[in-house]
């Protein structure tokens, strides 16, 4: 992703990837009423946000992607049964991280240490000097999942 500035000169955006794909694989047997989807996303690395020089968490993301495959069923013009299985390759962001989300225990800095100049301090409590910090979040929270459903068309 790219930000146009009035000299027409292209800046990269910070904390967003270069590279993004998706695709879609849909095959219908009419016969049997049935219909099957393959889809996906794939992400390239991106840079991620780091607190400070202490911050354990890797400085850029991998490579990855979110693949889902449904089944549908039509039983008539009217309902629909479907079922599969979302992010098949159980893939999360903590996946070679320590943490994610920093000092989870302590979300308002209550017992973060600092110097004279206000920086989180490396105590025993807090061995990477870090303050409470959701940024590092990039993609998806759940791991792999089923899910099942009913689809009723009005008209």
């Amino acid at each position: 992703m790219y930000i146009v500035q009035k000299k027409k000169k292209k800046t990269r955006q910070l904390f967003a990837e270069k590279f993004t794909g998706v695709w879609n694989i849909g095959y219908t047997v009419r016969k049997l009423g049935l219909t099957l989807d393959y889809t996906g996303n794939l992400y390239g690395p991106m840079r991620l946000p780091l607190i400070s020089e202490t911050d354990p968490r890797m400085e850029y993301s991998p490579w990855w992607s979110i693949q889902n495959i449904q089944i549908t069923k039509s039983i008539n013009s009217s309902f629909e049964i479907y079922g599969g299985v979302k992010n098949l390759l159980n893939w999360t962001p903590n996946k070679g991280n320590p943490f994610i989300i920093a000092r989870t225990n302590d979300p308002f800095d209550k017992n973060v240490q600092r110097d004279v100049n206000g920086q989180a301090m490396v105590t025993p409590d807090n061995p990477y000097g870090l303050t409470f910090d959701p940024d590092y979040v990039y993609g998806p929270n759940q791991g792999i999942r089923g899910f099942l459903g009913l689809r009723y068309t009005l008209f």
